[in-house]
């Protein structure tokens, strides 16, 4: 599927249209349409048949594979010539348009089409589609139709993708948070991770990636910037803990020791984890707006209203840790606000009488107790930093311990070998599995409500001149 560039921090801007041809230049519409790999066909493919399709089937009987995917010849090829042939791949490609064209609705001399399209594209898709004689009209999309979703695969944050696309579709109208769980996901992986030579392990390996050129590495060479740039977060974090290879002095600390400053490292955690969260309701109270209107992003509990607790409560928390009345105050009067917000909103869809209102309870007291839980999940990233540290003084100290003689010094540096491997592998799979849950459901789970589809334009391309 080839995919139009776009420059655009939002996704792309989706035209519901409709594309009118002769009914006698149909096949030459339909070539030009597949061809372009623009436009997203609407309506539920017939199953396939016809003189194509039995020629095809008789290749693939008599063991004639030939190319595994379809392409399309510019005029009508003549079947019996292609199955003499074997020239499978056009025969797929014929398969396929006819199926496209029992889509058409015919109205007298005439067929349409309807899709959805990239607004920028209909200029370029409309020039192509003239030369056979055919049109494309722009429709009223219906309002509970939603338009699929292309989001702007820039260079940057490309090879960030899968970090979003693993959860599920984005919605059409949803920001891209990329960039965001990019940076989100390296520094709680960092943290967890922290160790300088294993972050610089880390960072070659995912170098060593880059300049893969076979095997089964290669499908997932084109995201090493993110191994890469989680390993250096790693590094970073070391050099903060003075870890490299566990305690064992190449690197100065300088922040704190993990395993004796325990509640220093706990009490960053917390705010790490608060700040990443203050950004994901923005994004969620950005995109309640644009899916459902200011009123639906005011009492979402992922919106104004969730933000609101949150932050409320966080303040609050802040004054009567410190023993200030104001800030206890003034939290607690937002977080008030907050859940006056969400009441309403959950009071919108509840039954009535008694039974409603205890519904609206229920979910009030759910969400407030997720809203704390969430805060409270931050605490693995010191959690896991700190068994990180652990294991590795532990490592360091049977190590040191078996010191001494030259069979002990052999000893210990293959103590020291194997138990930095084992570390290593462990911790990197807990660090990475960690720093992705608290990503997909703290940090998503509030940025997205439901799943969309993605854009996906029908295309088949022409066979060229050099192909048989």
């Amino acid at each position: 599927m080839r995919q139009p560039e776009h420059a655009l921090t939002l996704p792309a801007r989706m035209v519901r249209i409709a594309i009118v041809a002769p009914r006698a230049r149909l096949r030459e519409t339909l070539v030009a349409l597949a061809d372009s790999g623009t436009v997203e066909l609407a309506g539920t493919l017939p199953t396939a048949g016809g003189e194509a399709l039995e020629a095809l089937r008789r290749l693939e009987r008599e063991g004639t594979n030939g190319a595994s995917r379809p392409v399309l010849a510019p005029a009508r090829p003549d079947v019996p010539g292609l199955e003499r042939a074997g020239a499978v791949d056009l025969l797929r490609g014929e398969v396929e348009l006819e199926r496209r064209s029992a889509t058409a609705v015919e109205h007298g001399s005439f067929a349409g089409l309807l899709g959805w399209a990239p607004q920028d594209e209909l200029k370029g898709l409309a020039e192509r589609l003239a030369g056979a004689g055919a049109g494309v009209i722009e429709l009223p999309a219906p309002p509970w139709l939603e338009p699929p979703a292309l989001i702007a695969r820039k260079p940057v944050t490309r090879p960030f993708r899968p970090l979003v696309e693993t959860y599920g579709p984005a919605r059409y109208a949803d920001l891209d948070p990329t960039l965001f769980a990019a940076f989100s996901f390296v520094l709680m992986f960092g943290m967890m991770f922290g160790d300088v030579g294993h972050g610089l392990l880390l960072a070659a390996a995912a170098l060593a990636l880059r300049f893969v050129k076979r095997g089964r590495l290669l499908a997932v060479r084109r995201v090493w910037p993110l191994p890469f740039a989680a390993g250096l977060s790693a590094a970073f974090f070391g050099l903060l803990y003075g870890e490299c290879f566990g305690p064992t002095g190449l690197v100065p600390t300088l922040w704190l020791d993990p395993v004796d400053e325990a509640p220093e490292l706990l009490a960053a955690a917390v705010a790490v984890g608060a700040v990443l969260l203050a950004q994901s309701y923005a994004f969620g109270t950005v995109n309640r707006w644009r899916e459902q209107g200011p009123a639906a992003a005011l009492v979402a509990p992922s919106g104004i209203a969730g933000t609101c607790i949150f932050l409320g409560g966080g303040i609050a928390a802040a004054g009567w840790y410190l023993d200030s009345p104001a800030p206890a105050a003034i939290g607690a009067a937002i977080a008030v606000a907050g859940l006056a917000l969400m009441a309403i909103g959950y009071a919108a869809h509840a039954a009535r009488g008694s039974l409603g209102a205890l519904e609206v309870l229920v979910e009030l007291v759910d969400s407030v107790v997720r809203i704390g839980a969430s805060a409270i999940s931050f605490t693995r990233l010191a959690a896991f930093g700190l068994m990180h540290a652990a294991l590795g003084m532990v490592v360091w100290a049977a190590a040191s311990a078996a010191w001494g003689t030259a069979a002990g010094a052999a000893l210990a540096v293959l103590v020291l070998l194997v138990g930095n491997v084992l570390a290593f592998t462990l911790e990197l799979l807990v660090a990475g599995v960690q720093a992705l849950r608290l990503e997909y459901y703290e940090l998503f789970s509030r940025i997205f409500a439901g799943e969309g589809h993605p854009y996906s334009p029908w295309h088949i391309p022409l066979v060229t001149k050099e192909e048989p």
